[in-house]
């Protein structure tokens, strides 16, 4: 991990001594009932890079996206977002804050009574005092900066597996966020549709000159849109950097992982 200072005693709107990070996962504890699925982890969000989570299936990944948009509050810790610490945030507030904040969910989660538009429209309904006329616009703007042009009045049952997946980015980005969570994006699909979705991603992190936090398995992805890399091993970030520094790493858990070796200090 980098060496900053806490930021307990940071100020809203303090970003802490590193002004290089976006985002800040501090010391958390998180369980599920009796099941403690994050203890003391940290990780560092550098702004306008995409950093990827690396991980065991059900080690917690998903938990550390829910924790950054604030629908999960940890039992101990703090997470910081453009400096400020959401785990105290007021609800109201929190809703606020989340137009920063863009979330693709692992299933795309669109509303299937609803067109693809009228999905992607949904925050700027929630966030912004646009009229009828500029969402509709913004919407199909944002549908065709991911490559679904004309894809506004379908619904989502008409959409392929790697269509939903953009509609579900669409809707991420379509407030023009500061930071974009990715959960499992390319999880079930066919190389050709993991590598346009790889390349959307990249994408618009350069249009939005924005910050990306992406969770998957897929190492072939990850190697290709990676600026740094995490992997969270037993409740805590074991492993933290610049991605050819990862892949060189001479952690033998992190090299098993890597390796998706049998032989190695993870049990099987």
């Amino acid at each position: 991990m980098t060496d900053l200072r806490p930021l307990e005693d940071a100020q809203d709107g303090d970003t802490g001594q590193d002004d290089r990070l976006i985002a800040r996962v501090d010391n958390v504890t998180m369980r599920y009932g009796d099941k403690i699925v994050l203890e003391d982890c940290s990780l560092d969000v550098v702004k306008g890079a995409i950093t990827c989570v690396i991980g065991l299936s059900g080690a917690g990944k998903s938990t550390i996206l829910r924790l950054l948009n604030g629908l999960r509050r940890p039992e101990r810790g703090h997470v910081y977002v453009k400096g400020f610490d959401i785990c105290h945030m007021p609800e109201r507030e929190l809703i606020d804050f989340r137009s920063a904040i863009g979330f693709a969910f692992q299933f795309a989660a669109l509303l299937d009574s609803m067109t693809v538009g009228e999905n992607v429209a949904l925050p700027l309904h929630e966030h912004t005092r646009m009229s009828a006329e500029e969402i509709g616009e913004t919407a199909e703007a944002t549908l065709d900066s991911v490559g679904l042009e004309n894809t506004y009045n379908m619904f989502p049952s008409e959409l392929s597996g790697g269509m939903l997946k953009r509609a579900g980015f669409a809707r991420a980005v379509v407030t023009n966020p500061d930071i974009v969570l990715y959960d499992e994006p390319t999880t079930g699909l066919d190389p050709i549709i993991t590598n346009l979705l790889t390349d959307t991603i990249k994408h618009l992190r350069t249009k939005l000159n924005g910050t990306a936090v992406v969770i998957s398995h897929d190492l072939h992805s990850i190697y290709m849109m990676a600026d740094y890399i995490a992997m969270l091993y037993e409740g805590a970030i074991i492993a933290y950097g610049p991605t050819d520094e990862i892949r060189r790493s001479t952690n033998p858990i992190v090299q098993q992982f890597l390796q998706g070796s049998e032989v190695g200090p993870i049990p099987v």
